[in-house]
């Protein structure tokens, strides 16, 4: 029943990338805003979001409406979005959605350092997976083990617990099977204290320091 369908409005819309991103065609924000706030305003949606924005884009949207979200790439090993937009978040209020918290499974431990992708799995584009960058993630994941073993909880809850403690900060944690979904809800009961907090705060950064300021995760 099409009536029942539209009675039950979508929670968060997001706009997923910038207009103009990967040469896709480019729309004025003004006018994306406009038709988001149409929907909003008609009861379809109930809060607008916005993913892979700078702090710059985000502001220009900011313009034209109210902006409940930010959906970045953040996580231990990726983390631009604390030199860019999340000082705006905190200022205004907008929810860090963070997308591939465990860097696309690298911060599971479960990539040793001869781990071959699938030609097709867009991991293998993934810069943190490549040359230096991966020697240096795999040191930082044996420093990380101590920490995990502490609190009697895997690499992935440990660097979850990390992330959800950042200000404004949620985790979109994927999985394929009930179990992995039900053992990253447990991070949510790690404990970190802020001696903690900061240690793995310097043992991520020994991976981001050597990082340049593109957002983007992938060689594309």
């Amino acid at each position: 029943n099409s009536s029942l369908y539209y009675a039950t409005p979508i929670d968060l819309y997001q706009i997923h990338w910038p207009s103009g991103a990967f040469n896709s065609e480019i729309v004025p924000i003004a006018e994306t805003m406009d038709a988001l706030n149409h929907l909003k305003e008609q009861g379809k949606i109930r809060a607008i979001g916005v993913s892979n924005f700078s702090r710059s884009q985000l502001e220009e949207a900011a313009q034209y409406g109210r902006i409940d979200s930010l959906q970045p790439p953040y996580s231990l090993f990726w983390r631009q979005v604390e030199k860019d937009a999340m000082p705006y978040c905190v200022e205004n209020n907008i929810s860090i959605l963070a997308y591939s918290p465990l860097a696309q499974g690298l911060l599971t431990g479960k990539f040793g350092p001869n781990h071959k992708f699938d030609p097709k799995d867009n991991r293998k584009d993934n810069k943190l997976f490549q040359g230096e960058n991966f020697t240096r993630a795999q040191q930082a994941l044996e420093k990380l083990r101590p920490i995990a073993q502490q609190h009697q909880c895997s690499l992935a809850q440990l660097a979850l617990a990390w992330l959800i403690a950042q200000p404004q900060t949620q985790a979109i944690a994927g999985a394929r099977y009930p179990e992995q979904a039900q053992d990253n809800a447990k991070a949510a009961d790690v404990q970190l204290s802020e001696a903690e907090l900061q240690q793995i705060d310097a043992i991520g950064r020994t991976v981001t320091d050597h990082l340049d300021d593109n957002p983007v995760m992938w060689s594309w």
